[in-house]
């Protein structure tokens, strides 16, 4: 009996917690529609920014570019670099043993990081100037060790009977990992690739300092860009536009 009542107290709770933070979503989204849309207009849409309309266009086509670069630049390093680890590198190796460590590491490192070391190694010593390519290129090191992890994870929550059932079957390691592996850890890297969408989304600190604030449709890799993050920052900063915020 005691065991039935700390059974069902606990579902109970967790029960209430599920519900609070579901409640607490739904409140953070209702708030923000109910103080947003009243502000919003056909000149927040309109093709090109001015200090009158705000326009948020050429914020959302820069923050589309900035993740189809980051993604281009990250997604085939992590990828690889995990299925290297996984099923190239002897496992209990000392080196894998290193990248992870550094992979963690790079993880807990704080935005505002990356961001000066793009603004000192990408926009200075490279001479990218504040553009496109320097912000894509500090939020892939961002992304890298996120994307490296979760591949990781998913390669090796694939069980060893598929390999050995390809490896009997005559494929070779290759074709075992890009056919068979690959194939059944997809759901996962997708998961991982979507978290780091995600994140560059949602970044702001490290794209002031690489990629700058030009409120302009960038036109080429180094061209200045305001990422939807960034806009929403410099309008809520001025105190001008926060409802358009």
């Amino acid at each position: 009996m005691k065991r039935k009542i700390i059974d069902k107290s606990l579902s109970l709770l967790t029960w209430i917690f599920a519900a609070v933070t579901f409640a607490v979503l739904i409140f953070i989204v209702s708030y923000i529609l109910i103080k947003g849309v009243p502000h919003l207009s056909p000149s927040l849409f309109a093709l090109k920014y001015t200090t009158d309309n705000v326009s948020m266009t050429p914020a959302i086509v820069t923050t589309l570019l900035n993740v189809a670069l980051s993604l281009v630049i990250a997604v085939p390093l992590g990828v690889f670099s995990a299925i290297y680890l996984v099923e190239y590198a002897k496992r209990g190796s000392k080196l894998v043993k290193v990248v992870r460590m550094m992979a963690e590491t790079l993880s807990g490192i704080p935005s505002i990081i990356y961001g000066l070391f793009g603004s000192l190694f990408f926009v200075v010593w490279l001479k990218f100037g504040l553009s496109l390519l320097s912000g894509s290129l500090t939020l892939a090191i961002m992304i890298l060790p996120l994307i490296m992890r979760t591949t990781e994870e998913s390669l090796k929550a694939v069980p060893d009977s598929y390999r050995e059932g390809s490896f009997g079957l005559g494929a070779g390691r290759l074709r075992t990992v890009f056919r068979i592996v690959l194939h059944a850890a997809a759901p996962g890297i997708l998961a991982g690739i979507i978290l780091s969408i995600g994140r560059i989304v949602g970044e702001t600190a490290a794209l002031i300092y690489t990629a700058g604030s030009m409120a302009q449709i960038p036109h080429s890799p180094l061209d200045s860009g305001r990422t939807l993050s960034v806009h929403m920052y410099i309008l809520a900063g001025e105190g001008f536009n926060v409802g358009s915020a």
